[in-house]
């Protein structure tokens, strides 16, 4: 049997838990008894000081292992905390009395607690835990049985509303009478209750039921409470400021009154709102539990201390905070460099550049990383790094092409200029649903079969029979009058304004704007992304090549790359040298946060500002863009309020866009609509976004800006024009409007003729004629 407890005495040499521990680390290890929070700031070595407490309880023997729960929220961070705990300790089998604590996931410890308590809840022991798809295809059971058109009301959506419902730890009964409303105009509550009869029916649970059917079983039998808090002597709590409603409630329930229960967390890195987590949480504890000692590890072992300055006179500016300071003795290293730069092609060159010339100095790929607060941001950093040979890699996600919404598009793009292309077809020919189902489907395989003829030729017979059913038909004829009507307006209309209009008439940009999703919001910024890249070519054929091209460069898995993330993604990870692109208001801190959370909201955009800058070890580099295209629009940009709040005694301000007026007028040649504007910084009300504020204050990193409002989630914002009017557009130059057709203009352009444009590519010069 392998010794757990070595020795009695912990100050003994024995315990190396022990050894070079700063003293508020072990502070935090050694006070063992009661509630405590410790707030621990980015880098200051929280896991090791978990770890130490976890190790000095069993060693001074005030529990046995299977007397502690520690809690993580991944299993990454899980897997971490056993193995180290395996080295100071030689543990055995976890959950024994010679083995580790019960360590794990909060859902993963509530579905052994559940399993074992199921029948209290309608379950057996062997319940399945559904995955995903298997969730929202019992949603859409309910969802039918109920009479509701699951295309208006979507599975995905009600799953959303669920979930966010069980993170809140509220059952069916226990909903307020305004919540009902939340899906499908009243019938929420119904569809939750029914689709929790469901689950109970099929001996199944998903993950929000595993906490939730806990918190339940706590409530209505006191005995199997008290039984886990008389088991668990002690609890250890990881990440604490990411807990949601019910992780909280759970927790809460289990100290008991004994209130043995230790926290780590950081306030100001609590950045998951969009996913249920209450920084309240972390901000109560104190209130929670009556005599808490709340301790401060501030001794960062990350960053220099330019970079810990920088961030922490950022994050002061917050005020729901517990407050902390960062130190630290990795030496004062270089200040916070903001640049301010012309455009996002000028920003990913200047990235490229960075890192190429970091790389000729020594420096590894692998330690540098590029921070984005919005995916889209990445499709122009990695054509640029693509087009150097500069070796990359996206964490947390897809390469801007490979996006699942982006391969749909491109699908149908694709069919466009290929009216044949089979995979393109089959890619979308049910995205978004159009009523084929699996024997629709397999009807059309087996016409093309018969004709052997390609699935799009098979398509247009398969519709003039009655192979299909009328729903089926209907669907499926619709999309090909579709395809042949964009193939004929491909004639005349530019390929990027074509591709919105097919995105808004498929249906798709209305599909994903019913997706309640956090994730569906940053989809249709993506395909905003695709749409203004595609201006940069001549053709579809040509953009459609390009693609081709990129999909197919790739490094080797073996050689050093430039990681790109989000940063909500980047949260506890470190690296030499951060680049912090897209500073600027609207972007980040995001417009769509501001207008939907407030002062929450902005607070939390700013402690992800905090999270950015603090996963720099040695430099860290923020961009912000005087210009960019939105929605097809030039559209000019405010420096993030973020700037001006970093204090100036850490920060290097460079403005690189001296010389750019003149260099946007030799590009624009002799067609320069713009007259002085771009050299005086007045705007005429024709540029490319260029309106500034006459009397607005120096920002650093160059003048204040006055941004335009930015339009609505539609891929085609409304603007009012007139026949007669006189327009630029930013290929075809200057020109009149003909004619208008909802957001359509028949254009004559002096040098392009007449063309068929949409009206959020252009910009009104003059006012419309008599």
């Amino acid at each position: 049997m392998v010794q757990v407890f070595p020795r009695p005495d912990s100050q003994s040499p024995e315990a190396p838990w022990l050894s070079g521990l700063n003293p508020a680390q072990r502070e935090a290890v050694l006070n063992l008894e009661g509630p405590v929070l410790i707030l621990a700031g980015a880098g200051t070595g929280k896991t090791r000081a978990l770890t130490a407490r976890l190790a000095q309880i069993l060693h001074t023997r005030r529990a046995w292992p299977s007397e502690v729960l520690a809690v993580t929220f991944t299993n990454k961070a899980a897997r971490e905390m056993r193995e180290r705990m395996e080295r100071l300790l030689g543990a055995a089998e976890p959950g024994g009395r010679e083995g580790l604590p019960f360590l794990g996931t909060f859902h993963a410890i509530a579905a052994r607690m559940l399993r074992r308590n199921a029948g209290l809840v309608g379950l057996e022991s062997s319940f399945t835990i559904l995955d995903t798809d298997d969730q929202q295809r019992l949603m859409k059971q309910v969802i039918i049985e109920a009479g509701l058109e699951e295309k208006r009301w979507p599975a995905k959506q009600l799953a959303s509303v669920i979930d966010r419902w069980k993170n809140r730890g509220l059952r069916p009964d226990q909903l307020e009478p305004a919540a009902a409303h939340e899906f499908a105009d009243g019938k929420g509550t119904a569809l939750y209750a029914r689709y929790q009869e469901r689950l109970r029916a099929l001996n199944a649970a998903d993950f929000g039921d595993l906490l939730l059917h806990m918190l339940t079983i706590f409530e209505q039998h006191p005995d199997v409470l008290a039984d886990y808090q008389k088991r668990f002597k002690y609890l250890l709590v990881d990440e604490y400021q990411d807990t949601n409603v019910a992780q909280y409630l759970w927790l809460k329930a289990l100290a008991g009154t004994r209130h043995n229960i230790a926290c780590v967390g950081d306030d100001d890195q609590s950045i998951y709102s969009w996913r249920g987590a209450e920084v309240a949480n972390i901000l109560r504890f104190e209130h929670d539990f009556p005599g808490a000692r709340l301790i401060r590890l501030e001794q960062n072992y990350r960053s220099q201390s330019h970079i810990l300055a920088a961030a922490n006179g950022l994050i002061a500016h917050n005020r729901t905070r517990l407050g902390k300071t960062l130190r630290t003795d990795q030496g004062e290293g270089e200040p916070l460099q903001v640049i301010g730069i012309w455009d996002a092609p000028e920003e990913a060159r200047q990235v490229g550049d960075r890192a190429e010339r970091l790389a000729r100095e020594g420096a590894s790929l692998n330690d540098m990383a590029v921070l984005v607060r919005a995916q889209h941001q990445t499709r122009v950093l990695e054509e640029r790094f693509i087009a150097i040979g500069l070796p990359y890699k996206i964490i947390g996600g897809f390469r801007f092409y490979e996006r699942a919404e982006i391969r749909d598009a491109l699908a149908y793009l694709r069919l466009i200029a290929s009216p044949n292309d089979a995979l393109a077809f089959e890619r979308i020919i049910n995205t978004p649903r159009r009523g084929l189902g699996d024997k629709a489907m397999a009807s059309l395989h087996h016409m093309a079969r018969l004709l052997d003829r390609p699935l799009p030729e098979a398509a247009r017979q398969l519709v003039e029979t009655d192979e299909i059913s009328p729903q089926a038909r209907r669907g499926l004829k619709s999309l090909l009058t579709s395809l042949s009507r964009w193939r004929s307006e491909a004639a005349t209309t530019d390929h990027a304004e074509l591709a919105r209009i097919v995105l808004e008439e498929s249906g798709y940009v209305a599909m994903l704007q019913a997706d309640k999703s956090p994730e569906a919001a940053g989809r249709l910024d993506n395909l905003q992304e695709l749409t203004r890249a595609m201006a940069d070519y001549p053709s579809l054929v040509s953009f459609l090549e390009h693609v081709s091209l990129v999909m197919d460069n790739d490094a080797s898995d073996a050689a050093e790359k430039l990681t790109i993330m989000t940063l909500h993604a980047a949260k506890g990870l470190e690296f030499d040298h951060v680049f912090l692109p897209g500073w600027e208001e609207g972007l980040f801190p995001s417009s769509r946060a501001l207008d939907e959370g407030g002062t929450a909201a902005l607070e939390e955009e700013r402690r992800l500002a905090y999270v950015g800058i603090t996963r720099a070890r040695r430099t860290a580099t923020i961009f912000h863009a005087a210009n960019r295209q939105v929605y097809g629009q030039w559209t000019a940009s405010i420096p993030s309020r973020f700037i001006d709040e970093l204090p100036d005694a850490n920060v290097e301000a460079t403005n690189t866009m001296a010389g750019g007026a003149s260099l946007w007028r030799a590009a624009l040649g002799a067609h320069d609509p713009f007259g002085d504007a771009l050299a005086t910084g007045r705007s005429t009300g024709r540029g490319p976004g260029w309106t500034r504020a006459a009397t607005a204050p120096a920002s650093r990193g160059g003048p204040v800006i006055q941004a335009r409002a930015l339009p609505g989630p539609s891929l085609r914002p409304k603007i009012d024009i007139r026949p007669g009017a006189r327009v630029h557009h930013q290929k075809f130059g200057g020109g009149t409007v003909i004619s208008v057709e909802d957001d359509k203009l028949e254009i004559e352009f002096a040098a392009a003729g007449t063309r068929r444009v949409v009206a959020s590519f252009v910009e009104v010069v003059d006012t419309e004629r008599e």
